[in-house]
């Protein structure tokens, strides 16, 4: 009976929302779709191209369902720096939510970003600025697995390419003030984060997507601290569901992934 009203309780919560309605939808259109394939389809009012339809799906529950990227700005112009844009599900959540944002969108696999593009030009969001390249600590470029879809890692072992990488705090030296930046690149956020300790003060909203993989340190201490030395609020917000989780140490079908957390930081008011 708990089941049941467990179970109920979600599925009443989605129909709620429009939004939630139309991830009930797709879940239910596209859930069993191969993995991997690319295909078209209409989402809120945007058309896209997506290229996995498993992944897609849960960016929109995340996305527009969840609302995990809604921050608040005084500004009809704020200024976003979208790491790891993917297809472009973050930068149209943005577009809706402030149409006349100043958007940078960085992904590092091509193939994607071409994809990202052809999102854009299909919505007539013709003002995002799109960089094709890894966020990084240098411009060195790195070495990532491609996964296809929103996987790719630098900590990932096959099909392992040379991406031309971008500093990032060579991008926010530049910027005086910066309403949100949201970071999902799969295992580099440490060393990212670490490198723009210094001119994360002029960041209102943060979002980032902390994983940790096996074989390597766990350094969520480190993002921590520095957020706490800039003046920052977070909140963590756990995305795995492990059983017996001092016995099972991986996610389910990702035996490298040992940890991964959503860290929601804002800027704290000043007495």
């Amino acid at each position: 009976m708990l089941a049941l009203k467990i179970l109920f309780k979600e599925f009443y919560h989605l129909l709620q929302s429009k939004n939630g309605r139309r991830f009930l939808w797709l879940a239910f259109k596209k859930g069993a779709k191969t993995r991997f394939k690319p295909q078209s389809l209409k989402f809120a009012g945007f058309k896209l191209q997506i290229v996995d339809s498993l992944s897609f799906i849960w960016q929109v529950k995340e996305i527009f369902v969840d609302e995990a990227y809604h921050f608040s700005s005084k500004s009809a112009t704020p200024i976003i720096y979208d790491c790891g844009a993917n297809v472009g599900t973050s930068c149209l959540y943005f577009k809706k939510l402030y149409p006349q944002a100043k958007i940078k969108a960085i992904e590092a696999d091509e193939k994607i970003a071409h994809i990202l593009k052809a999102n854009l030009l299909a919505n007539n969001l013709n003002d995002v600025e799109v960089i094709t390249k890894a966020v990084w600590k240098d411009n060195q470029g790195i070495e990532i697995a491609l996964e296809g879809a929103d996987g790719a890692s630098i900590f990932g072992n096959a099909n392992k390419q040379h991406i031309p990488s971008v500093r990032l705090k060579d991008l926010l030296i530049q910027e005086k003030y910066i309403d949100m930046l949201k970071m999902d690149i799969e295992g580099a956020e440490v060393e990212v984060i670490k490198d723009c300790a210094d001119e994360l003060s002029k960041i209102q909203h943060l979002f980032i997507e902390y994983h940790s993989y096996q074989n390597h340190i766990q350094d969520l201490s480190k993002i921590l601290e520095i957020l706490e030395n800039q003046g920052f609020q977070y909140f963590i917000q756990n995305e795995q569901s492990l059983k017996s989780p001092l016995i099972n140490h991986f996610q389910d079908k990702n035996q490298l992934m040992t940890l991964q957390l959503n860290i929601f930081a804002h800027k704290a008011k000043s007495k």
